[in-house]
């Protein structure tokens, strides 16, 4: 039986790396060799906060395909490419070898480095979602037609960053993105012709609610935003914009912390961005979103692979965390759970490139 290293996060945060039988792909699955592998906030928090125990949590694959599951079309051993592992699932990145759906895997060029690759799958396709099935934006084929102002909290993060390129591409203007620290970075995303601007919330909680309160909502009187932050203070600042229809997705689960709510007008509605959706149902009361967003997850990925291709979408700034697979997981697991990470994605580099 073949094996291979694993790397599980513990709940203190720790890690154990273990030997493991090396993970066979189910009908619709691909076998990826990893070379490098992403990191997310959640990747410490499910361990500490959830399990209470540990787990390979590593969800951002770039690698070469080892081997397809029967009926897997598209993809064949030797393929390079990135992948969104289902979350809470076994086989995860921090591995030398993941397991991920073929319908959220995408192919990617030979000249993309697996490290901009592996920025990309779970940030990104938040950000799509959000963007286009929550707000219902329009899809870059569409184009806006008309002033769409947008506000993006956390515009330097990956999830912000990536909600700011969808929007860009859909021609949805202006783009109003909160940031801090990553201010330099986000600048370079906007389009200060079509009056994109940054708001530095450094300056204060007042400063953001006066600049925010100075945004015109477009001709309906509506206001889009995508909440990459999603705390209390971030959902009540955006809720005080002046508009009579203020729509709002957020990435953490405002809708069971009601002292997020409590306070929220009528005219605010908070929509749950659950990335997972892609896969399979986590919260029963948002199952009716599962079946579309599974099918958009299904259209995303070709379309990555597309803009990748053609030079119109690129990933996020990153660093990579010393000392390969065991090390390197210790080291982001440590840096995002401190707060130290800005403007930038976490790698590991499992292996040397194929």
């Amino acid at each position: 039986m073949a094996t291979m290293k694993e790397t599980l996060v513990n709940a203190d945060l720790t890690t154990t790396t273990q030997k493991v039988a090396v993970p066979t792909p189910q009908p619709g699955q691909v076998r990826i060799k990893v070379v490098v592998s992403g990191t997310n906030p959640k990747d410490w928090k499910i361990p500490q906060w959830i399990l209470k125990g540990p787990q390979n949590s590593g969800d951002d694959i770039a690698g070469v395909v080892d081997e397809v599951g029967e009926g897997v079309v598209g993809f064949r051993k030797g393929d390079r490419v990135g992948a969104f592992h289902e979350m809470m699932e076994q086989s995860g990145s921090f591995a030398e070898y993941a397991i991920a759906w073929a319908r959220t895997t995408f192919h990617i060029p030979h000249d993309t480095t697996f490290e901009e690759v592996a920025s990309i799958p779970l940030a990104a396709t938040t950000a799509g979602l959000a963007v286009y099935q929550r707000l219902r934006l329009p899809m870059p084929w569409q184009q806006a037609q008309k002033r769409t102002p947008l506000v993006v909290y956390g515009g330097a993060s990956a999830v912000g960053a990536y909600a700011i390129k969808f929007a860009s591409l859909a021609n949805v203007h202006p783009i109003v993105a909160i940031a801090g620290r990553g201010i330099p970075y986000v600048e370079t995303l906007l389009d200060k012709s079509k009056g994109d601007k940054v708001i530095d919330y450094r300056e204060g909680e007042e400063h953001v609610i006066k600049e925010l309160q100075s945004i015109e909502p477009n001709d309906e009187g509506k206001m889009h935003a995508v909440d990459a932050v999603s705390e209390k203070g971030t959902v009540g600042h955006l809720a005080k914009m002046k508009a009579k229809d203020i729509q709002i997705a957020t990435v953490l689960d405002t809708t069971i912390k009601p002292e997020a709510l409590a306070e929220l007008p009528k005219h605010v509605n908070i929509m749950f961005t659950q990335v997972g959706h892609v896969h399979r149902v986590y919260y029963p009361n948002l199952e009716k979103d599962v079946p579309f967003d599974k099918q958009f997850g299904a259209i995303l990925y070709p379309f990555i692979s597309l803009g990748l291709q053609e030079g119109w979408f690129s990933g996020h700034p990153y660093e990579v965390a010393p000392g390969g697979l065991e090390e390197g997981v210790k080291v982001a697991m440590g840096k995002l759970s401190r707060g130290e990470v800005s403007a930038k994605k976490m790698l590991i580099r499992v292996a040397d490139d194929e």
